[in-house]
C-alpha cells in the first residue's frame, strides 16, 4: 500500500506524542500528572448543559444542520462582537460557524494557498498552521519570535521574496504557547503590512477571554480597515469550557468567509443544531461564568509561577491564556531533555518548547487545566525536585 506523500511527511501530532508518553509511564505504575494539554478541567456551566438537553429533544435538531451555521447563531456571534469588541459584523456575510476553530484553521489554506504559495508562520506557534498549509500544497516560512521582542513578529524583517509569495500571515494573540499579548498598535502595523503585501491575516483569538489582572484582549477587527485583509478565528472552547462541544466561528473579510463557507459545504455538514442553540445561550449570557473561571485559573497561575521560579526558571506571569511559558536555565541542554527528566523523576508531564518550533527551544509550557488537588500534587513534586529531594521512594 502506498500512502500519499502528504501523509508520509506528516509529523506525529504534538499532543498525541504526549499522550503516548503518559500511557508508557502509567504502564510502569507511575502516577502521571499531565500539565501538557490545554483542555479545561472545569465543566461547562450547568445552565448551558440544560439548554443543550432541552434542544436535543426537539426533532428539528435531529436533521442535518446548515454548514454555515444557524442564522440565529451567526446573529449571536455578531452581538457578541458588538458588545465585547465594539465591532459591527454582518452575520449573513462576515460570520461562519465552525466545528471548533481547529477545523476552520485546517480548512483556510484550501481557500488561499495553491502549490508553491507561502504561509507565514510564527515560531513558536500552534502546529496546525503549518500542517494545514502543507495539506494545501503550500510552503511554510517561519518568522522567529523572541522573548526580547515580546514574542511579536518583526514583519519588516520578513524577506521580501517570501512576502511576495505569501498568501496568509498567521497571528495568535493572546499567544499559545508563550502567553504573549498584542496591542492595537501592533495590529495596526500588521494590517498595514498585509495590505502593502496583499496578504490575508488569519488571527487566532481562542484565548481572548481567558485573562487575568484586569487585562482585556483586543480583536484585530477593532483596527480600522482590518476587514479588508483579515479574518479572525474565535471559539467557545476556552471561554465557556466547551472544548468537547466544538463550537467556534470565523469572522471578518466577507470574501474569505465566503470561500471558507464553500469549502466547508463540501467537507462537512455543520455543527449539530442543539449545540448551536447552546452556543447562542452562552454568547448572550452575562460574563459571570467567565469571571468565575478566570479567578480559578489566575489562582493556579500564581501558584505555578511560584514553583517554576523555585526550579530556577525565568518567566513573567502571563496575563492571558491557560499556560505558563518559562525559560530554562542555561545549564539545561534542551527542553526535551528537561521535560523527560521531569516525567522520569517526578511523573509530571510538561511540554518542551521545541515542540512548537525551533524558536521555542530553551523553554517549557505548562497548562493550568488540571483540578486543583492534582495541580497542587504536581507542583509539590516539582518543588521537591527543585530542592534535590527524591519524589518517589525507592
Amino acid at each position: 500500500m502506498q500512502l500519499a506523500q502528504r501523509v508520509q511527511q506528516l509529523p506525529p501530532y504534538l499532543f498525541a506524542a504526549i499522550s503516548q508518553m503518559i500511557e508508557a509511564k502509567r504502564a510502569e505504575g507511575v502516577d502521571v500528572i499531565s500539565l501538557g494539554i490545554g483542555d479545561p478541567d472545569l465543566p461547562t456551566p450547568p445552565h448551558l448543559i440544560e439548554r443543550l438537553q432541552q434542544a436535543a429533544t426537539d426533532p428539528a435538531n435531529h436533521r442535518y444542520p446548515e454548514s454555515e451555521g444557524l442564522p440565529e447563531l451567526r446573529e449571536a456571534v455578531a452581538r457578541w462582537y458588538a458588545t465585547r469588541h465594539g465591532v459591527t459584523l454582518n452575520p449573513a456575510s462576515e460570520v461562519v460557524v465552525l466545528l471548533g476553530s481547529k477545523e476552520g484553521i485546517a480548512h483556510l489554506p484550501l481557500c488561499l494557498i495553491d502549490n508553491g504559495d507561502v504561509s507565514l508562520i510564527t515560531d513558536p506557534g500552534y502546529p496546525v498552521y503549518e500542517v494545514a498549509t502543507m495539506f494545501a500544497g503550500g510552503e511554510s516560512v517561519r518568522i522567529p519570535l523572541t522573548e526580547e521582542n515580546g514574542w511579536l513578529p518583526q514583519l519588516d524583517d520578513v524577506d521580501p521574496a517570501d512576502a511576495a509569495r505569501a498568501r496568509i500571515l498567521w497571528l495568535n494573540y493572546p499567544n499559545n504557547p508563550t502567553g504573549a499579548l498584542a496591542d492595537l498598535p501592533f495590529f495596526e502595523r500588521a494590517v498595514a503590512w498585509a495590505r502593502d503585501n496583499d496578504v490575508v491575516i488569519a488571527h487566532d483569538l481562542a484565548y481572548a477571554d481567558v485573562t487575568f489582572d484586569g487585562y482585556v484582549a483586543p480583536s484585530i477587527l477593532e483596527v480600522d480597515g482590518a476587514r479588508d485583509v483579515a479574518i479572525e478565528f474565535n471559539s467557545l472552547s476556552k471561554t465557556f469550557n466547551m472544548t468537547g462541544w466544538r463550537a467556534a466561528m470565523a469572522v471578518g473579510n466577507a470574501e474569505v468567509i465566503d470561500a471558507l463557507t464553500r469549502v466547508k459545504t463540501n467537507m462537512d455538514s455543520g455543527l449539530p443544531q442543539a449545540i448551536q442553540q447552546m452556543a447562542i445561550t452562552a454568547l448572550d449570557d452575562p460574563r459571570d461564568a467567565i469571571t468565575s473561571h478566570n479567578e480559578i485559573y489566575q489562582r493556579r497561575r500564581d501558584r505555578a509561577v511560584e514553583v517554576l521560579r523555585e526550579l530556577g526558571l525565568h518567566l513573567d506571569p502571563p496575563k492571558a491564556s491557560l499556560y505558563v511559558w518559562a525559560r530554562l536555565p542555561s545549564s539545561e541542554p534542551s527542553s526535551g531533555d528537561f521535560a523527560a527528566r521531569l516525567v522520569n523523576e517526578t511523573g509530571v508531564v510538561v511540554t518542551p518548547g521545541a515542540s512548537y518550533g525551533d524558536a521555542g527551544e530553551g523553554y517549557i509550557r505548562i497548562s493550568l487545566t488540571v483540578p486543583d488537588e492534582r495541580l497542587e500534587e504536581a507542583l509539590t513534586r516539582l518543588s521537591r525536585f527543585a530542592r534535590g529531594e527524591a519524589v518517589f521512594s525507592a
